[in-house]
């Protein structure tokens, strides 16, 4: 799971039988304070992402660079011939779920992607510390 920024637009690749992945790197950070300084020090991750067929064409009809987003995946790495006869390797994720947080796409359209309503579940006691109405504590 990670939460962050897209560093880029999203790149498609289209293949024969009509498959498609799109390519986007993402920005994660995490803050923190020196201690001895009492500086707020920010470091900044890089992840390459890439997600497949439909959810590729919806990241690239609504995300654009700076974008917030939400994604589960796998980490998976891989190598190949460059050109030049090295060989190269990379490590990405494979995005199998994600939720869009802010979208500049969405905005300067009027439109905005519809998250599905969370349904509440209202079998809790919220005096009793969030345990199940029906369930004793022990």
């Amino acid at each position: 799971m990670l939460i962050g920024h897209l560093g880029d637009e999203v790149k498609m690749h289209y293949f024969d039988g009509g498959n498609c992945i799109g390519r986007f790197s993402l920005a994660t950070n995490e803050v923190y304070i020196n201690k001895t300084t009492n500086e707020r020090i920010t470091s900044t991750e890089w992840h390459n992402l890439v997600v497949r067929n439909k959810a590729a064409e919806i990241c690239e009809k609504y995300l654009s660079k700076g974008d917030k987003i939400y994604v589960e995946g796998r980490i998976k790495s891989r190598q190949w011939q460059a050109e030049d006869g090295s060989t190269k390797h990379t490590v990405e994720i494979q995005v199998t779920e994600f939720t869009f947080l802010t979208t500049k796409k969405g905005n300067e359209d009027n439109k905005s992607v519809q998250s599905p309503e969370i349904e509440k579940n209202t079998n809790f006691d919220s005096q009793n510390n969030g345990l199940p109405i029906n369930d004793l504590p022990f």
